[in-house]
C-alpha cells in the first residue's frame, strides 16, 4: 500500500485488500518511530560494530561483552553472541597447538619459587619465557620470547628454524642489555624444557645473577601467562600475516 499510494486511494486499496485503513497508518507511524526495544538493539549492534572493529577484528563476543559492560550496558553473553552472528562478524578462533617442551625426567630441576603468583609490582622481579612453534611459508620455526611480569612487555626474542639452546640464550641475552645488565635477583620461570636446563642457559643466569625457577612437569598451570601471550600473540598477529621467511 505504501508503495502504491501515489497511484491509488489508500482507502480504495484497503477495500480490495481487505485490511483497515486505521490499521495502515498505525503501520505506517509504527516504521517512522520505532520501537524503544529497536532503538536499544540498533544502538547495541552499533556499538558491537565499533568495538569489532576497534580490535581490527579480533575480539569475539567474550571481549566484546566485557567492552560493552565496562561501557554501561547491560547485556548477556548470549545476546551479544546472537546480535554477532546477526551482523555476520566473528573473532579469531584458536588454532591447533603443537608440543615444543621436552623434559628429561633424570635430570634436576631448581624448584618452582613462583608458585603461580604471576603478578608482579615492581620490574625485573619475575621474567618468565617459553618457546612456541610457528608455522611459516619456508616451513618449520619455532620463537623463543623473554616477558617481564610486570609491565608484561617482550624484553627478548628469537626465531630460528631449530630448537637448539641458543634460541633461550640470545633472546636471554637480549633481555639482559634490555635491562643495563641490572638484574640481579630477578627470577627466571620457565617450563621444563631441555633447552632451558641446559649448561649455557645456567651458567648465563649465573653469570647475570638471575635465579631460575621451573614449574612442576606437564602442568601447564605452573606456567600459565607465558602460554596466555602466545595464545594472544599468534590470534592477534601471526595468524593474521603471511610469512614466508623468517626475515619477512
Amino acid at each position: 500500500m505504501e508503495s502504491e499510494c501515489a497511484n491509488f486511494e489508500i482507502s480504495r486499496m484497503a477495500r480490495l485488500l481487505e485490511v483497515s485503513k486505521s490499521g495502515y497508518y498505525k503501520w505506517l507511524k509504527a516504521q517512522k518511530t520505532p520501537s524503544r526495544a529497536k532503538v536499544r538493539i540498533r544502538k547495541l549492534e552499533i556499538k558491537i560494530l565499533s568495538f569489532h572493529h576497534d580490535s581490527h577484528g579480533i575480539y569475539g563476543s567474550p571481549r566484546i561483552l566485557a567492552d560493552l559492560v565496562e561501557n554501561g550496558d547491560k547485556v548477556s553473553h548470549n545476546t551479544v553472541a546472537k546480535y554477532m552472528r546477526n551482523l555476520g562478524i566473528a573473532g579469531v578462533s584458536p588454532r591447533l597447538f603443537k608440543v615444543t617442551t621436552i623434559s628429561n625426567s633424570k635430570k634436576s630441576y631448581p624448584p618452582d619459587l613462583v608458585k603461580r603468583q604471576f603478578i608482579q609490582k615492581e620490574l625485573d622481579a619475575l621474567w618468565t619465557s617459553d618457546i612456541t612453534y610457528l608455522k611459516i611459508g619456508s616451513g618449520d620455526v619455532y620463537l623463543c620470547a623473554v616477558r617481564d611480569e610486570c609491565s608484561s612487555k617482550i624484553l627478548g626474542w628469537k626465531a630460528q628454524d631449530n630448537m637448539g639452546t641458543e634460541i633461550v640464550t640470545e633472546s636471554l641475552d637480549l633481555a639482559i642489555a634490555k635491562r643495563g645488565g641490572h638484574v640481579k635477583g630477578t627470577i627466571f620461570h620457565t617450563d621444563r624444557g631441555s633447552q632451558f636446563n641446559d649448561k649455557l642457559v645456567k651458567d648465563l643466569c649465573k653469570k647475570a645473577e638471575i635465579t631460575r625457577s621451573m614449574g612442576a612437569r606437564r602442568c601447564c598451570y605452573d606456567h600459565a601467562t607465558a602460554e596466555s601471550f602466545w595464545s594472544i600473540f599468534k590470534h592477534e598477529y601471526f595468524y593474521r600475516h603471511a610469512l614466508v621467511t623468517l626475515t619477512s
